[in-house]
């Protein structure tokens, strides 16, 4: 960002000058975890956020009662700033522990950070939204509370229903233990549960008059096991039994369910594997004498980087004032940091130069700007990638949680109302709505990212493998 901008409009001031009321908004939503598609208090917590910071707001978006979109301005070019807020289960745990401290046993928890996440692309929204009301700039600021990221792909009905189709370019974040741009590639997923149905009996006294759909779960496992050997080698197929019929050996089981996670680089590699998968489920009926029905459950598509973007945003980390941590920080994430299992800690400074392993030293919180890193391949999902199909898109990473911590773990959450995490999301923040202003100043950038989204896309067009019904 240009001097003569700094004059006009600080970021990094505002958003400090506005920081209570950041952190008091991330801090509401980690005190009450809800699941996907369940975030009914978070989404309150945002609409009046937003409605207090002058924002539009329209909600239900793509019919989900718990997707909002939040809008200032009326100029032709929109600026997408997306956000998430659902939590996961079996994740409660105590803020400021460094111990397992579960508030409430197997309770919900915000072990991703999402809290921290939807709050942090809010500020920076907001702070983007300042920028075009003291400039009168031509633009359109736009903050997606997206619900579902970690089961059910909130982002991908939005895309499914247009919700993205007139947005220029969308910026998000994620809460990680580096300060990167996240130049990344990911799998594309779908996910379905397979609910077999059988018939009970007496497992002794007439175990021949039962069919077991227990029975009919674990032949379909088998048979996935042995088809992993069959699958290009990217590929990744998950199972969890979610029903197993009952709890009694002695009862031949009418009833269970099985859930599948189908990735691989390629939205029709997914479709591939997912017939094949079928086709198990149905010799496991056949051999059972069962039958099932599948269940969709989420999808996602793979992420589509966006170099031009990228390059921008590493420009703001290297310019914006550093991330910056107290001597309390770095004592509480020590003692994170001892409570992580050894195989955590070897993670911890392992993609890191020999002289960023120098200048962190013993610290367990990075304040190092990472360089942009060639393309890199993410071997998980994200249904932010539906959106970058949609718009040119770009993500960062910062400095929320304690080198080594694993996402989905107590650790992430016992840091997330903490300072260490409050500092991270604001420092997301400062470089998400830098990044919008330089385009904003300079809409030639948003333009040539437009063309390179084209160019990768090769005129392939967006399908979503959301079933119709």
């Amino acid at each position: 960002m240009s001097t003569l901008h700094n004059l006009i409009f600080n970021v990094t001031d505002f958003l400090q000058e506005k920081r209570k009321t950041f952190t008091t908004i991330s801090d509401k939503i980690w005190a009450i975890p809800e699941l996907h598609f369940k975030e009914k208090y978070a989404t309150s917590v945002m609409e009046e956020a937003l409605k207090a910071e002058g924002f539009a707001v329209e909600k239900n978006v793509a019919n989900l009662e718990t997707a909002i979109v939040g809008s200032f301005g009326s100029g032709p070019t929109v600026i997408a700033f997306l956000g998430e807020y659902d939590a996961l289960p079996f994740l409660s745990q105590e803020g400021g522990k460094a111990e397992y401290s579960p508030i409430e046993e197997n309770g919900n928890g915000h072990g991703c950070g999402h809290n921290l996440l939807g709050t942090g692309a809010f500020a920076a929204a907001v702070a983007a939204k300042e920028y075009v009301e003291k400039t009168n700039a031509p633009f359109t600021i736009r903050f997606y509370g997206c619900p579902a990221e970690e089961n059910g792909s909130g982002k991908a009905y939005m895309a499914k229903y247009g919700v993205f189709d007139d947005v220029d370019m969308a910026i998000t974040w994620h809460p990680m233990t580096n300060n990167t741009v996240w130049n990344i590639k990911s799998l594309a997923n779908y996910a379905a549960t397979f609910k077999f149905t059988g018939k009970s009996a007496h497992a002794a006294a007439a175990p021949h008059l039962g069919r077991s759909a227990l029975d009919a779960v674990e032949l379909m496992n088998v048979g996935v096991n042995y088809l992993r050997e069959h699958v290009i080698q990217e590929a990744r197929i998950h199972y969890a039994v979610v029903n197993s019929g009952g709890t009694s050996p002695n009862v031949v089981q009418p009833y269970a369910e099985v859930s599948y996670l189908i990735r691989a680089p390629k939205k029709q590699q997914v479709v591939d594997i997912h017939k094949r998968v079928q086709k198990i489920a149905q010799g496991a009926a056949l051999m059972t004498e069962t039958t099932f029905v599948e269940q969709f459950e989420g999808t996602a598509s793979e992420l589509i980087p966006n170099t031009t973007l990228a390059k921008v945003m590493q420009q703001q980390f290297d310019e914006a004032p550093a991330l910056q941590f107290s001597e309390g920080d770095f004592a509480f994430a020590e003692q994170i940091y001892q409570a992580l299992d050894d195989e955590s800690k070897a993670t911890a400074y392992m993609n890191m130069s020999h002289e960023q392993k120098e200048l962190i030293g013993n610290k367990r919180l990075c304040e190092l700007v990472s360089p942009l890193s060639p393309e890199m391949a993410l071997y998980g999902s994200t249904d932010v990638a539906d959106v970058s199909w949609k718009t040119p898109t770009v993500q960062c990473t910062t400095a929320c949680l304690v080198l080594g911590t694993q996402l989905h773990t107590w650790q992430v959450v016992a840091v997330g109302n903490t300072q260490i995490a409050h500092n991270g999301m604001l420092y997301a923040a400062d470089i998400m709505a830098r990044t919008a202003i330089t385009c904003m100043d300079n809409p030639t950038i948003i333009e040539k990212a437009k063309q390179e989204l084209m160019t990768r896309l090769k005129d392939e067009k967006y399908i979503s493998l959301i079933p119709e019904e």
